[in-house]
């Protein structure tokens, strides 16, 4: 069984996303939703609410027979290599991801050379797509449907209330 691992904050998870892990069970019978527990990045939602929602899409989304979420501290090749993970798949947007995504994948190589980094092109319909965007979006009371599954769209909403 071909297992691989997709690693992101996914603060929010999105149709972008999505379209990705879908794309990627393709080529691999397992993936594995990796999320940082000491992001530097700051996230509007907790780990344990993102591990929660992006449980719940895969659920609604009926993929929880292929598709598992889990966190870790430390490096990504490190979790591949306890795991004994050989795939990273990886998002790719034109030009915007490139430049940061070819580095990793070369940081990864180097310190596990048996772990290949894989990317996936994202869809032409998520080329623009960034959570961040959403966030923004959403903050001002534009309309995300299109971008987030429903459960996630409720979370921003009730999260940005209390904010």
């Amino acid at each position: 069984m071909k297992t691989a691992l997709y690693p992101g904050t996914f603060d929010p998870i999105t149709f972008g996303h999505l379209d990705i892990i879908k794309r990627g069970l393709k080529i691999f019978d397992k993936i594995i939703i990796l999320l940082a527990k000491n992001s530097l990045k700051n996230t509007l939602f907790s780990l344990d609410e993102r591990i929660f929602q992006i449980n719940k899409v895969i659920k609604e989304e009926n993929l929880s027979e292929k598709v598992i979420v889990d966190d870790f501290e430390g490096l990504t090749i490190d979790y591949c290599k306890k795991k004994n993970i050989y795939f990273i798949i990886r998002g790719l947007r034109p030009l915007v991801d490139f430049e940061y995504e070819f580095e990793m994948a070369m940081a990864n190589r180097e310190m596990g050379n048996d772990v290949e980094t894989v990317f996936i092109l994202t869809d032409q319909k998520y080329f623009y797509l960034r959570s961040t965007l959403i966030k923004d979006i959403i903050n001002y009371g534009g309309e995300v449907s299109d971008k987030v599954p429903q459960i996630i769209k409720e979370e921003l909403l009730k999260k940005l209330k209390k904010n």
